[in-house]
């Protein structure tokens, strides 16, 4: 069942962004989407809990944007939106990665002969 993508601003969309390619930087895509995917009933129950705790999070460290955060979180259409974009980064990510390895591993002499490559005498 697909969904229409949810109505956000544009600083919305810069938060989501934002955080796609910090779990994406991190590799940490699977974690996250399982805890999107699991957490998703329990979504405005998890935006109250971080306006609630938004006093001693502001006290301790400098969170940009903690009650845009906040906001979107309680939206379930906008954790989808979340995960969709981790998903596709991470999968950009990952296909840079493995190009950069095949290049890399191409330009190996051992990899231009032909012979696999063995262990150095």
């Amino acid at each position: 069942m697909a969904n229409a993508p949810p109505n956000l601003t544009p600083d919305e969309r810069r938060v989501l962004e934002r955080l796609a390619d910090r779990v994406v930087e991190l590799r940490m895509e699977v974690p996250a989407i399982l805890t999107l995917e699991t957490a998703r009933p329990l979504s405005l129950l998890a935006g109250q809990t971080m306006t609630f705790f938004e006093p001693v999070v502001q006290a301790l460290f400098r969170v940009s944007d903690f009650r845009l955060y906040a906001s979107l979180i309680e939206r379930r259409e906008c954790l989808e939106l979340l995960a969709r974009m981790i998903e596709t980064r991470a999968d950009d990510a990952h296909a840079r990665r493995r190009a950069g390895t095949t290049a890399g591993a191409a330009g190996t002499p051992a990899a231009r002969a032909g012979t696999p490559p063995g262990p150095r005498a």
